[in-house]
């Protein structure tokens, strides 16, 4: 039996939901600081109704990724997001505790 990555069934299913004509976007943890409830290396896969499936961190940040997924989708142009204590929407989003996360979102074509 051999182990699965972490996120792995969500990057299958951005695979399946692609397979069916899906628009998809995938959003990627790719730094965190301090408090953040998610790895580095978790993944949120979001489709151009605004479905989405696994995690990037919980509450409004999720909120603002799967927002900012359907730009990517529609330009297909990547972001590079950054949430946190410094910034001015740190308490609206969720991380309030003393984190930063940064997540890169992606079209999958």
């Amino acid at each position: 039996m051999s182990e699965r990555a972490p996120g792995s069934d969500v990057l299958d299913t951005a695979g399946k939901w692609s397979e069916q004509g899906r628009d998809v976007a995938i959003a990627t943890v790719v730094e965190t600081w301090g408090s953040a409830p998610r790895p580095v290396g978790s993944h949120l896969v979001i489709d151009g109704e605004g479905r989405f499936e696994g995690s990037v961190s919980g509450g409004c940040v999720e909120g603002a990724v799967v927002a900012e997924a359907a730009d990517v989708i529609a330009d297909g142009r990547a972001r590079l997001l950054s949430f946190g204590v410094a910034d001015e929407t740190a308490w609206e989003v969720g991380l309030s505790c003393g984190g930063r996360i940064r997540v890169y979102i992606e079209r999958v074509d």
